[in-house]
């Protein structure tokens, strides 16, 4: 019996097969070198799978595809490595669903604040119905969506006090990614946001022009936050996906022999990446621990930080639509019923 994973997974598969041509147009595999961009650090859980992929594609092309990997935002931040995917003078990159919110809202619903109770929750809607079909619609703006990455959950640093109590973020200046629900999120907390390209955070942080900012465990280790922030709030407020993103342009370009080449890739990669992010949470949390002033938000305050963000949820789920978020309640709430 195939498990309901295989089958979502099988789905994505689909998806994509119906951008191939007919097998008969098969060619040879050609000489190729692609680039894989992104703004995280290289060894970030997203940075190792990136070199698993790139190591997957030249295995199995014979070594005649080749993926050179420019991690930690060398080519520039995440709005640069979408206009290149488009243009098609970046063949790869993978960047938070809430940047793709400008080319389809509907992406937005990955950024629901408080939305997932864990990893595997967030992992069985990206590679299920929603996911696949979102991924889907990517084509139309010139771009191929391959399969969703992990980042993991969003806690909060700053260099002036701990986050214990909503109250503790009046005023704060944040950076957060340039979407409008993050702008919303943190304005209702009380924070004052400010939206940033990811590569220009550290300096920012260091010169004090903002007071903190919000990313999971692996990417503030990686990044060395904890060089210019004192303090780290466990608030897992919000689930970030990283969709695994191609330029349309050079998919086109490719028979259907590299295409599947890719496909099979960035499969056996997406596996391996969320195993190691999964795998490797605790140790980050441990060493962070030994770095920052590190704390806990209590029940009775997360439940505030809930109540706070809801009329956030409300707005944005009459913007994104309502099908599409019962859709994903509904999906969640099989999976909780199945446990």
């Amino acid at each position: 019996m195939r498990t309901p994973f295989l089958s979502s997974v099988a789905g994505v598969v689909m998806g994509l097969a119906a951008l191939l041509p007919l097998a008969g147009q098969a060619q040879d595999i050609k000489e190729r070198t692609l680039k894989f961009t992104f703004s995280i650090a290289k060894d970030h859980p997203l940075g190792q799978g990136a070199y698993i992929f790139a190591d997957l594609v030249k295995k199995k092309s014979g070594g005649k595809i080749k993926v050179d990997v420019f991690p930690a935002g060398v080519l520039g931040g995440a709005p640069q490595d979408l206009a290149g995917l488009r243009g098609g003078t970046i063949d790869f990159s993978s960047m938070a669903t809430g940047l793709l919110s400008g080319i389809d809202k509907e992406f937005m619903v990955f950024d629901f604040p408080f939305l997932f109770n864990n990893p595997q929750e967030a992992f069985a809607v990206a590679d299920g119905p929603v996911g696949t079909r979102l991924m889907g619609k990517l084509p139309q703006h010139g771009l191929v969506g391959l399969g969703m990455w992990d980042l993991g959950f969003r806690n909060m640093t700053n260099s002036r006090h701990p986050i214990a109590r909503v109250e503790d973020l009046q005023g704060l200046k944040v950076r957060v990614i340039g979407s409008p629900i993050y702008l919303d999120l943190f304005n209702a907390l009380g924070a004052n946001p400010l939206p940033m390209a990811f590569p220009e955070v550290y300096g920012a942080l260091e010169s004090k022009a903002v007071d903190g900012q919000e990313n999971p465990l692996a990417v503030i280790e990686t990044s060395k936050f904890n060089e210019v922030q004192k303090y780290l709030s466990l608030t897992r407020h919000v689930y970030t996906a990283m969709p695994v993103l191609m330029s349309k342009k050079t998919w086109d370009g490719m028979s259907p022999t590299e295409r599947k080449i890719i496909v099979d890739s960035e499969q056996e990669a997406r596996t391996q990446q969320r195993q190691i992010s999964l795998r490797e949470e605790s140790k980050t949390l441990a060493a962070l621990q030994k770095l920052m002033q590190v704390n806990q938000v209590s029940p009775a305050e997360m439940q505030r930080l809930r109540q706070k963000v809801q009329p956030v949820v409300d707005k944005y789920t009459r913007e994104v639509g309502e099908p599409v978020v019962r859709e994903v309640n509904a999906e969640l709430a099989k999976l909780r019923a199945a446990k």
